[in-house]
């Protein structure tokens, strides 16, 4: 499903900390014995705290950077050193008694990443605090092509030689974006990003997603801001989809990643649903969902050969590779008239406004043809069609090849719609 694809991960200092930390780094595992090419990257935020307060170091942010000072870069150093070498340990795990049993992961790390010094903003000097200068990309991906599991830390050189402290969200976005990479993933307290009903909000648009962001705490640096803050930018600089997945529930990483809804929040570029024309290839996945209805006696039974015939007439709803929804619309061009037909919902995703929005879909579609009215024929969603602007119509309204070949035993009810210019 994902082979071959490039992942990167950003493990933030709360699910390193977390006691599940062992069960997300052999879900991580899992996914490169599949094929999947994965770069890590990790923040200790909490941890550089918890080791700055033993040392008695005080510590300040200015616009979310930490200011690294020669005192307390030593031990940020020491803090992320001992971190890598503690994921790196953990990835070369193969106990028998371990779901890592028999898998034997190469890790590398490495200068990948070259910082620059953020310099003095506003009066203050950030010291050893750095941004991102470059990425070796291609360097990263030599590595994943031959296997190997990349780990970058924040503690970054540049040309000069130097060390410096990088925010860890801004540099796993950033190797995201230079990776090309198919997804960003990162890790939070929670099973994604939560409405106001406390309810997982399973998609969401670069934009939608900076209405949640404006409602957390902007001053916050250790909220989940910061990891919706790393999706929308890796979103925004062209990696399809982003997933907030939490690190407090065993196997909630492959349930994301490998059921069609997923169980967390993901950032994406386009939405993972789209209408389309159909094409010949989707006749199987068609013919699956409305063989329900037809059953049912909703719909008149279409044999693989007249949808063969007829296939230009039909768009559906595509999600992940999945046909969940279709209509048709046949045209009747000497009384400028359409036909709205075979409109199915599959029944796990009968909510959300699918029905309208393929109906909306024909309705520009006959616009474009010059069409000045559609109609439907049906035997039990009458109501709906209603509802929709539509009004009872007669057999005499009909086209006259429709009308011919009415089928007066299904006793279909007829209903009219105009359409504006």
């Amino acid at each position: 499903m994902h082979r071959g694809q490039t992942f990167v991960f950003l493990l933030s200092a709360e699910t390193i900390a977390d006691r599940h930390i062992d069960s997300v780094i052999s879900d991580i595992a899992i996914l490169q014995s599949l094929g999947i090419k994965l770069v890590i990257v990790f923040g200790c935020k909490n941890q550089i705290d918890n080791a700055l307060a033993d040392a008695k170091v005080k510590t300040r942010f200015y616009k979310r950077i930490r200011i690294a000072d020669t005192r307390s870069f030593s031990i940020i150093k020491r803090v992320c050193g001992d971190i890598q070498y503690n994921i790196t340990s953990r990835l070369s795990m193969g106990l028998g008694n371990t779901p890592m049993q028999g898998l034997r992961l190469s890790v590398v790390s490495g200068n990948f990443v070259t910082a620059k010094p953020v310099g003095v903003i506003d009066g203050i000097d950030f010291c050893h605090s750095g941004t991102v200068r470059r990425v070796d990309a291609e360097g990263i991906n030599f590595q994943l092509d031959r296997g190997n599991v990349v780990v970058l830390s924040p503690i970054c050189v540049s040309v000069t030689g130097e060390s410096f402290s990088l925010n860890s969200e801004d540099l796993a976005s950033r190797v995201a974006i230079d990776l090309k990479a198919n997804k960003f993933i990162t890790f939070c307290p929670f099973q994604g990003i939560l409405d106001d009903d406390g309810h997982v909000v399973p998609e969401l648009f670069p934009d939608q997603a900076e209405e949640y962001l404006s409602k957390l705490d902007e001053d916050d640096v250790s909220s989940t801001a910061r990891y919706l803050r790393a999706a929308i930018a890796s979103c925004r600089g062209g990696v399809p989809r982003s997933h907030l997945v939490s690190h407090t529930d065993d196997g909630a990483l492959l349930q994301e990643l490998f059921t069609r809804d997923g169980i967390g929040t993901q950032i994406v570029k386009n939405s993972a649903e789209q209408v389309r024309q159909a094409r010949i290839s989707d006749i199987g996945s068609l013919m699956q969902l409305i063989k329900p209805m037809e059953d049912a006696g909703i719909l008149i039974h279409r044999p693989r050969e007249l949808l063969e015939l007829q296939i230009e007439h039909y768009v559906i709803i595509e999600r992940d590779g999945m046909v969940i929804g279709s209509a048709a619309l046949y045209p009747y061009m000497e009384e400028k008239c359409g036909e709205l037909a075979c409109v199915a919902i599959h029944p796990n995703y009968r909510s959300g406004g699918r029905s309208d929005l393929l109906i909306e879909t024909i309705e520009q579609k006959a616009r474009k043809m010059g069409l000045k009215k559609i109609f439907v024929l049906t035997t039990s969603t009458a109501h709906f069609f209603l509802e929709k602007g539509f009004v009872p119509g007669t057999v005499d309204d009909l086209p006259k090849k429709k009308r011919d070949n009415y089928n007066y035993q299904r006793k279909s009810k007829i209903f009219f719609k105009n359409l504006d210019d």
